[in-house]
């Protein structure tokens, strides 16, 4: 435990694993709160968006803990690599509770005010998300198949 402990892009990883799991415990008391309060028994939609997506990118964060530990890159790569999925793990689910607030849509990108700069983001996030995560595949292969350090 005290080498993950150690390491900061395992660290980053798992703070921030604890910080979405409990935005996901406490937006399922909010979507709780509005099942019980709505007429249909249903929360607005991206109510439970955000409490769903809280707890998927929780045990998400925490795989990255785990790839980021154990790949083969310098410290420096394995953090940046670390925080460009999170980053946008918590972007996410910032603007899921915002949307959530508002309660005025079910489809953001439908409804959007500025699809331009909505469309650099969702490009901008895929980016981030899939290459940060494949770097840290990448140094686990690196590490566990050719037995390296980079």
């Amino acid at each position: 435990m005290d080498a993950i402990i150690n390491q900061t892009a395992p660290m980053l990883a798992i703070s921030c694993a604890g910080l979405f799991f409990i935005i996901g415990l406490v937006t399922g008391v909010w979507k709780y709160s509005c099942n019980i309060s709505a007429p249909e028994f249903k929360a607005p939609y991206y109510v439970d968006i955000a409490h769903r997506s809280a707890l998927l990118y929780s045990f998400a964060a925490l795989l990255i803990a785990v790839f980021a530990y154990l790949s083969a890159f310098r410290q420096w790569v394995n953090i940046l690599a670390t925080i460009a999925p999170l980053l946008f793990f918590a972007i996410a689910i910032a603007k899921y509770i915002t949307l959530g607030i508002a309660n005025n849509t079910n489809n953001s990108l439908r409804d959007s005010e500025n699809p331009g700069l909505d469309k650099i983001i969702m490009t901008t996030l895929m980016i981030a998300e899939i290459g940060g995560f494949s770097v840290l595949l990448v140094g686990f292969f690196v590490r566990a198949w050719l037995g390296q350090s980079a």
